[in-house]
Parts: C-alpha cells; sequence; structure tokens
C-alpha cells in the first residue's frame, strides 16, 4: 500500500522551480530530477503558472478563480444546509400549530 504522506513545497519553492524550467531550455523532467521533484508535481506548477499569466488553455482557470469556485462552493453548501434545516423547523411548528 502506498504511503499516505504528500511533500509540501513552500510557494518560494515552487516560485524558483518555475523559474528554473522557463529560463533553462530544459524539460520539466530534467528539472523535476535535478530538484528531487515529482516531474507531474512540476508539471502541474508551470501549468497553473501559465494560466495565472493568462497563457493557459483557453477556458483553464487561475489560481485566484479556483480559489474563488471553492468559495463559493463551500458557501453554496452550507446555505443549502440552512434551508434544509429552515424547512425542517417550518414543518415543525406547523404540526405543533395544528394541535
Amino acid at each position: 500500500m502506498g504511503n499516505k504522506y504528500t511533500k509540501r513545497y513552500s510557494a518560494e519553492y515552487r516560485r524558483d522551480a518555475i523559474a528554473l524550467v522557463r529560463s533553462s531550455g530544459r524539460t520539466v523532467t530534467e528539472v523535476a530530477r535535478e530538484l528531487g521533484v515529482s516531474p507531474e508535481s512540476l508539471r502541474n506548477w508551470v501549468r497553473r503558472d501559465q494560466a495565472d499569466r493568462g497563457e493557459g488553455a483557453p477556458g483553464e482557470l487561475t489560481s485566484a478563480e479556483r480559489e474563488e469556485l471553492k468559495r463559493l462552493r463551500r458557501q453554496n453548501r452550507e446555505q443549502q444546509q440552512t434551508i434544509e434545516i429552515l424547512k425542517k423547523a417550518t414543518a415543525f411548528f406547523v404540526k405543533e400549530n395544528d394541535r
């Protein structure tokens, strides 16, 4: 079974790794091997950086848009839960008033 430990890198480290990929002319895999980072992780960092710069694929979200979408989804979920609670409370009080 795989290890559930995921290594976290600081924003500064990721920024430096992305800059190295952009300036060195080497492949992402080569730079990842040199830094001891997963090639797929570095590739994702570079892809997100490109999206944040407006150079990503059409329709790709920037980091700020991703964060806003996550926040709005959380807010929507909380509001849906509140609505369900209010519906149940309303039904309860309607039954109480009928007695």
